[in-house]
């Protein structure tokens, strides 16, 4: 696995990338913060949204003056995998504490 994991941000932002074909980078930035109910430092922001586009997880697009962003392959197949590896995580938890209640 590669290292976007290892930030929350990175992968939030592919996360919410994930539900939609593209989102403009302003829009971007302002689910992100409502999400976390905290305000982003716009450079550390785009620099987030930058790593991932170099390293092919993302794609931003101009649109006029405005730039879109969206999931590459590589990025969905990320996501995917890491829903599935928090699904096998939380299943057997969940399993767990219904057998102790019954």
């Amino acid at each position: 696995m590669t290292r976007w994991l290892q930030s929350g941000r990175r992968r939030d932002l592919c996360v919410l990338l994930y539900e939609t074909d593209q989102l403009r980078g302003q829009s971007l930035k302002t689910r992100l913060e409502d999400h976390y109910d905290a305000h982003f430092d716009s450079k550390s922001f785009y620099g987030a949204l930058d790593w991932l586009i170099q390293q092919g997880f993302v794609e931003k697009r101009t649109e006029g003056i405005h730039e879109a962003y969206s999931l590459t392959e590589a990025g969905e197949r990320r996501v995917e995998e890491h829903f599935e590896w928090m699904r096998e995580k939380i299943e057997p938890a969940a399993d767990t504490s219904d057998d102790a209640q019954h």
